[in-house]
């Protein structure tokens, strides 16, 4: 499986859009869960990391050090 390249603060877009209408996520917390929050609406949603890469379509906007 191919490893996704992704950091703390980067948004991304996944394969399935949010209930809100939005499909663009703010990555808050990286670990062996990632926490991701909804652009749109503000809600958070933990997921295990190996569930993220397979759920996660593309790195939206890459976060600058």
């Amino acid at each position: 499986m191919e490893e996704k390249d992704f950091a703390l603060n980067d948004v991304v877009e996944m394969k399935k859009q949010h209930p809100c209408g939005t499909n663009r996520w703010k990555i808050i917390r990286l670990g062996m869960d990632i926490r991701i929050k909804c652009e749109g609406c503000g809600h958070s949603v933990l997921i295990p990391r190996r569930e993220f890469s397979r759920k996660m379509k593309k790195v939206l906007v890459k976060h600058e050090e």
